[in-house]
């Protein structure tokens, strides 16, 4: 008979079991987000590289205005969270409708900027050829900006409850609904033009208005949310709610674009290097991604379980659950690198049969791979810190690691000393390794015993 796990063992098995249970319906549902950017990139690489080109920059931009809507929005299950582990559950709904007032207003921002953001990829140097496609794609793509702020307001209610399910659900809904709005829209099926590029966007805004009214609906009917009546009345913008909301959400949403414009700007000095490049770039990227729906789906179940902990002022606890959360997730990226170390040229003929863009995808997979372990613990530790609304120095941090280090290097090495992709996807590793070990100090500062007793459940730093 084997001797049973030592104490510490046993409750990290616990708790890593009690995050899994919230975290795989999580990580099922970001991964049909990405894998509906793999059939949009599908798609579009049966088509042309300048199509793909496109898909891939345009995508990009779309990913990085909106990520701004997302991170803000991330807030709201730390907030539910908060409520429900401190037994506030009556405070929710009146919160939930208030956020709503920001999804929306932010929401209007991105479609104006989605609409007039060609003239910027031109001043960027992108390949003429890909400018006016990727223009058409994001004034397609914008008519869902709308409809996925929604989307993720009710989404991040739901999870903030402990109900992850409906995102795996809603999430593969889009998907399947995806595949033939791609196809019908981009190839001209059905007696419809084919519009390329451009029916990719208009694709995606009909999948994201399809899961906006679906989850609606599911949030106005299914037993688990009735108390809420949250569809029963709209309430009046408080200007005071809506400063709560936006001093703890704006610095996540800022942190969340600027991770993201760290990958944005590679991709736009990819493109200026060429359109084999950038279609390359795409593939190994796109890849990542699908591969980070796993750490960033358990990042989400963290920042329930610190969330919660924190609003039952349990502050060894919210320790313990944010580290063995982390632990949890260096050990999914494990995974993902060595996937990407094995099987780059299996990876790159899923997407392309173009040869040259197979070469560019495969050397630069193994740059992906390294920077698995920075992701992960870079995502997990501000997964972790949200769960106790600590947003503003993690802001801070993000952008000396990525805007003062990692672009800066990405350019100098792959722009100016002539490195090319490998420059810029080193300068990638740095920029994510130093966020990676910034926001664990940060957590591990915050919730030491000695400081654990100064931290508030409700306020920001």
């Amino acid at each position: 008979m084997e001797p049973a796990p030592p104490q510490d063992e046993r409750l990290f098995r616990t708790e890593a079991l009690a995050t899994l249970r919230l975290a795989v319906p999580l990580v099922i549902g970001q991964a049909t987000n990405v894998a509906m950017v793999f059939v949009d990139t599908v798609f579009a690489g049966r088509l042309s590289a300048p199509d793909l080109a496109a898909v891939a920059i345009g995508g990009t931009v779309w990913s990085t205005i909106n990520l701004l809507v997302l991170g803000t929005l991330l807030a709201v299950p730390a907030f539910v969270a908060n409520y429900d582990g401190a037994g506030e559950r009556h405070r929710i709904t009146a919160f939930v409708r208030q956020a709503a007032w920001v999804a929306l207003a932010m929401s209007l921002c991105s479609f104006v900027a989605l609409r007039h953001f060609e003239p910027v990829l031109a001043l960027l140097g992108i390949e003429p050829e890909v400018v006016p496609l990727a223009g058409d794609y994001l004034r397609a793509i914008s008519w869902g900006a709308p409809f996925y702020a929604a989307f993720f307001l009710f989404r991040f209610l739901s999870e903030g409850l402990g109900l992850t399910r409906p995102a795996m659900y809603f999430g593969i809904l889009g998907l399947l609904l995806n595949i033939p709005a791609d196809y019908v829209l981009m190839y001209g099926k059905l007696g419809l033009p084919a519009l390329g590029a451009e029916g990719c966007g208009y694709a995606t805004a009909l999948v994201l208005a399809a899961q906006c009214a679906l989850l609606g609906w599911f949030i106005a009917t299914a037993r688990p949310y009735r108390f809420l009546r949250l569809f029963s009345g709209i309430d009046r913008p408080d200007p005071a709610a809506i400063r709560e909301i936006l001093t703890t959400g704006l610095p996540i949403g800022f942190a969340v674009f600027i991770e993201s414009s760290l990958f944005l700007c590679a991709t736009l000095l990819m493109g200026s290097l060429g359109t084999v490049e950038v279609a390359g770039h795409q593939v190994a990227l796109n890849f990542a991604a699908l591969m980070f729906m796993i750490p960033l789906g358990v990042t989400f179940a963290i920042t329930i379980r610190v969330g919660n902990a924190a609003g039952r002022r349990d502050w060894a606890e919210v320790r313990f659950r944010g580290l063995s959360g982390m632990k949890l997730i260096l050990g999914t990226q494990a995974v993902s690198a060595m996937i990407m170390f094995l099987f780059p040229a299996a990876i790159a003929s899923i997407y392309t049969a173009n040869i040259a863009v197979q070469d560019v995808a495969i050397q630069l997979l193994f740059y992906a791979a390294i920077f698995q372990f920075s992701d992960g613990a870079q995502v997990a530790a501000a997964g972790a810190l949200r769960g106790i609304k600590d947003t503003r120095i993690p802001l801070l941090l993000m952008v000396v690691a990525y805007w003062i280090v990692g672009i800066p290097l990405s350019y100098y090495l792959g722009i100016k000393l002539g490195g090319r992709g490998a420059g810029i996807w080193i300068g990638l590793i740095v920029g994510l390794t130093i966020a990676a070990g910034a926001l664990l100090w940060r957590f591990l500062y915050l919730t030491a015993p000695e400081r654990a007793a100064a931290l508030s459940g409700t306020g920001t730093r």
